[in-house]
């Protein structure tokens, strides 16, 4: 069996983190979409006021000198539920590497996550997946349950600009 660790990612881990994001937008078909910057992981994850951490999987080195090898990541970062009067935890992405699938590295990075919401007394943990993402059987294997009464809403770009004008 292959040894798999979950630990905290460090700002050294931004170039790989990065790397699996844009390898994640492209099975999702919106690879023009990544704007992220090695730089803005480092500034948002690990600067003066972080808005995310994350955990990085790796598969053990050989023991001989081989580095350990980077195979999947979890990026999250906490809500607030005002009906629970407590926070919870979203993943904004889970990835393991097609090579490392098959290994428990996503069981193991979603335990992970768990981990971290029950400790810090968390009432949820969210996450969002594409509709034809074959992933949505691991999910539901994992006790995860589809919201079909909730809609995600989102504005961006200039009705995003928009909108904001109007506070004024």
């Amino acid at each position: 069996m292959t040894a798999v660790r979950i630990r905290p990612a460090r700002p050294d881990d931004a170039a790989v983190i990065l790397d699996m994001i844009r390898e994640l937008a492209r099975f999702e078909h919106a690879e023009d979409q990544v704007r992220a910057a090695e730089a803005d992981l480092v500034r948002d994850g690990w600067g003066a006021a972080p808005r995310f951490e994350a955990l990085l999987a790796e598969l053990a080195g050989d023991g001989r000198g081989a580095a350990a090898d980077p195979v999947g990541f979890a990026l999250y970062f906490h809500t607030y539920s005002t009906w629970e009067g407590r926070p919870g935890l979203f993943v904004e992405d889970l990835y393991v590497l097609e090579r490392a699938r098959r290994l428990g590295v996503g069981r193991r990075l979603m335990a992970a996550c768990a981990a971290v919401a029950v400790e810090r007394e968390c009432r949820r943990l969210e996450l969002n997946v594409l509709h034809w993402n074959p992933a949505r059987g691991f999910y539901q294997s994992l006790g995860l349950t589809h919201l079909e009464e909730w809609l995600p809403y989102r504005v961006t770009g200039p009705a995003l600009a928009r909108l904001a004008a109007q506070a004024g």
